[in-house]
């Protein structure tokens, strides 16, 4: 793997990890989650 590589991977993580950290900032999200999870039992 070179650096061009290595840099565009670090890259889409750092953007994946920048959404799911928004998307938990959002209450209404959350709601949805745990109902989804509670619907499961």
């Amino acid at each position: 793997m070179n650096r061009t590589q290595r840099i565009a991977l670090w890259s889409a993580l750092l953007v994946l990890s920048a959404g799911v950290f928004m998307l938990y900032l959002q209450p209404a999200f959350l709601v949805m989650l745990a109902e989804q999870v509670w619907a499961c039992f």
